[in-house]
């Protein structure tokens, strides 16, 4: 309470100052003020109390903008009443108090505001006005929504002009331009995909909380060293079949033009029947696979067994058909409910004994780590989010290049890691040799068979990961192989150099973009408009809907009234002869 303690003769900077100064006193000592006279010169106010002689005069000093009180008369008699501090609590008032905490910290929720306030001031304040303060105070820092919308065209141009190679187009709807969709990937991006990835992809979505909402989908890979690789992102208005089917047609026109033959992919992705069908029909040939990590949260959620999670997961891992039926026949017992739903997913979607095509090690999505990218821009309005992914991309790919210069390894470091393991457990083993590329391999505990040629082992781990298991290192050692040629080339710290190689340069401040492009992207013609649709009322869901074991069937309401289905007695509309 020190700094509302007023004395005569204080001096504050400038009348804003001293009129914010008196205010938070006011506020904090719960009396209201009534303002007889302010202006730039002099400022002249009492308790609005009837009958508290308490006043106060402040003048500014010549010559310089500096203001100081000259007097206060008398003492409060009114007592405090925290009701009078609320209602001086504007939402202006509250805008100045948090916009540097804003700055800091977008996702600064109302609640926390309603917190902060009464902890300082010993007051409440409405939480709609908190909200109603935040949501100006965004405005005031990162402009409004729909400066946002209107600045994506000379946005795009200027990725392109300063990233050159990169895509970047903004779609509008209607003969008023309103936003439909954006899709973006930046140059180093495709190069280092293309290059230096791993043949897999992650698709996911994740939902804005802007004045206008929207949906960010994504298109993530994984680099040599097992990191989330950024590829292409895009905004859409709504997430719909249509704004799926388009955003992979985009990433099939840029693997297209990028590349003559474009790699065999595996599709990681939540398993929502929209984007699957999607994948189907986009790339084909793609093997499609379901993101581990949704599956299992998905079942715990619904469910709330640990133990189903946890055979589930070995069910996943099972490297044999008779394994994984023994760990099915246990899901069944503990829930048979949960073993239906699973039975419904096709096994070569996330059982690793009936995958098609290779997974590296990758039975998960990394899109959650890229949604957590953008976790404190939702909020924002749109061309802030994408400026937040850009400015994290120039970040990542700047840093993950100097490490990879650093590594003197053939293969980086988890690669090496897993290889280094392997060698450890194969000292132990008995290699019996069949012909030039198959061999028996006996340890303690069980046999296995491993054919150097075909780079397979009968545990399933060499062809999971693309690194030599234990038992195919004991081989290759038994006949003094190289174990580095017999491990996929994407593992190499000369990939990862190459996925890193090319830099996300930086966008410079929109008072620099040039005339002629901010010119023609605030052409009649070319402004952008938000969507029609804004943010219902209340309370956003906290997470997408995902996974299409969730599409149960649903259950058939009855009516007591009249033995009807589709509604309850409270909403029964039916006319029931009563009975006499």
């Amino acid at each position: 309470m020190e700094d509302f303690n007023f004395a005569v003769g204080r001096q504050f900077p400038d009348v804003k100052t001293f009129r914010k100064a008196i205010k938070e006193a006011a506020i904090a000592q719960h009396f209201e003020l009534k303002i007889i006279k302010s202006d730039l010169i002099r400022y002249f106010a009492k308790c609005a109390k009837e009958g508290c002689p308490w006043r106060i005069r402040a003048v500014k000093l010549p010559n310089v903008p500096t203001f100081t009180i000259r007097s206060i008369e008398g003492t409060h008699t009114c007592g405090k009443d925290a009701q009078l501090s609320r209602n001086q609590a504007s939402v202006d008032w509250i805008v100045n108090l948090i916009e540097e905490r804003l700055r800091s910290n977008v996702n600064y929720r109302p609640k926390d505001i309603l917190q902060d306030i009464q902890k300082q001031y010993g007051i409440s304040i409405p939480y709609k006005q908190a909200w109603r303060a935040k949501e100006r105070g965004l405005t005031a820092i990162y402009g409004s929504s729909e400066e946002g919308y209107s600045l994506l065209p000379a946005y795009c141009e200027q990725i392109k002009l300063r990233n050159p190679g990169s895509v970047a187009q903004v779609f509008t709807t209607g003969s008023d331009h309103r936003f439909q969709k954006i899709f973006v990937s930046f140059n180093a991006s495709i190069h280092g995909f293309l290059n230096g990835c791993l043949p897999i992809i992650s698709l996911g979505g994740i939902e804005l909380r802007s004045k206008y909402l929207g949906t960010l989908l994504s298109v993530t890979s994984f680099d040599a060293n097992g990191g989330m690789f950024p590829v292409a992102f895009g905004i859409v208005d709504m997430e719909t079949d249509e704004s799926w089917m388009w955003f992979l047609s985009e990433f099939h026109k840029l693997l297209d033009t990028s590349t003559e033959t474009r790699p065999q992919l595996i599709v990681l992705s939540n398993g929502q029947t929209v984007v699957t069908e999607a994948v189907r029909r986009k790339f084909a040939t793609a093997c499609q696979g379901i993101c581990m990590r949704h599956l299992t949260e998905s079942m715990n959620k619904e469910f709330k067994n640990s133990r189903l999670v946890h055979l589930l997961w070995k069910a996943a891992y099972s490297v044999t058909t008779s394994g994984f039926r023994d760990r099915m026949a246990e899901i069944e017992e503990v829930c048979a409910g949960a073993a239906k739903r699973i039975q419904q997913i096709p096994a070569n979607h996330w059982a690793v004994v009936y995958l098609e095509g290779p997974r590296y090690g990758h039975l998960s999505s990394n899109i959650e780590e890229f949604n957590r990218w953008i976790l404190e821009a939702r909020e924002l309005p749109v061309i802030q989010v994408i400026e937040s992914i850009h400015g994290k991309l120039m970040k990542e790919f700047s840093e993950r290049h100097e490490k990879g210069l650093k590594w003197t390894s053939r293969l980086a470091p988890a690669a090496e890691r897993h290889i280094s393991e392997a060698i450890e457990w194969a000292v132990g083993y008995q290699v019996l040799r069949s012909d030039e590329v198959e061999f028996e391999v006996l340890s303690a505990d069980c046999s296995s068979i491993v054919n150097i040629g075909m780079r397979s082992c009968s545990c399933r781990e060499w062809q999971l990961h693309g690194i030599p298991c234990s038992h195919a290192v004991a081989a290759l050692l038994s006949c003094k192989k190289d174990i580095y040629e017999y491990t996929e080339k994407y593992f190499t710290v000369t990939k990862y150099r190459e996925t890193y190689s090319k830099p996300v340069y930086p966008i410079p401040d929109r008072s620099e973009w040039n005339k002629a492009t901010e010119g023609q992207a605030h052409n009649e013609n070319q402004v952008v408009r938000p969507p029609k649709f804004r943010r219902p009322p209340g309370r956003p869901e906290k997470k997408r809907l995902c996974m299409e074991v969730s599409n149960r069937e649903k259950h058939t309401v009855h009516c007591s009234r009249c033995s009807q289905t589709g509604h309850y007695k409270r909403t029964c509309k039916a006319d029931v002869i009563q009975k006499t």
